[in-house]
């Protein structure tokens, strides 16, 4: 996700390491922020994989500034990547935010598409936070109102995003192939 996140930052403009820590912080919130000493090692790899591109600008004050920018590597690796998300992409909302947010830099519809109805399938399968054996329960199964809680809000949740998952696919003219 981290990488991700890098790579998509970076292929919408260059930007200086403080920048990208804001933005990807931005992007993942409280749940995941992002420290110094995850974002830099991460930063170093794709570098070295030759994904990235540092130049030295120099500092307002004294320090010399580094701009990150992709390489057309780099390029090449997010769209690999948009188009052929993990598994855990797809079912993890945070990581699937994550996709979303990049995905306008697939130029096909179709590709955009493909990755949308893996989204739409998952969300279609029948699932719960609470079972009876193997049997998913519903909300209003449940006396607890806490548990019930979890279970209102995520189908709420679940059914907008259904609906915009189908209007979106339906605008980008793919839904019958």
């Amino acid at each position: 996700m981290l990488e991700l996140a890098i790579l998509g930052f970076l292929y919408d403009a260059p930007l200086h390491g403080y920048e990208l820590r804001k933005r990807i912080t931005a992007l993942t919130g409280h749940v995941r922020p992002v420290a110094e000493s995850t974002l830099y090692p991460a930063i170093k790899r794709l570098e070295k994989a030759g994904l990235l591109a540092r130049e030295t600008q120099p500092g307002s004050a004294a320090a010399p500034r580094h701009v990150l920018d992709l390489t057309e590597e780099g390029r090449d690796e997010l769209r690999r990547r948009l188009r052929e998300p993990a598994r855990s992409d797809i079912t993890d909302e945070n990581r699937w935010f994550t996709v979303l947010a990049f995905l306008r830099h697939l130029d096909s519809p179709q590709e955009q598409a493909d990755v949308l109805r893996r989204r739409l399938e998952f969300l279609e399968e029948p699932a719960s936070f609470f079972y009876e054996g193997e049997r998913p329960l519903r909300a209003e199964e449940l006396e607890d109102p806490f548990r019930r809680g979890i279970l209102t809000i995520a189908r709420a949740t679940s059914r907008a995003e259904l609906t915009w998952l189908r209007d979106t696919l339906a605008s980008l003219g793919t839904e019958d192939h």
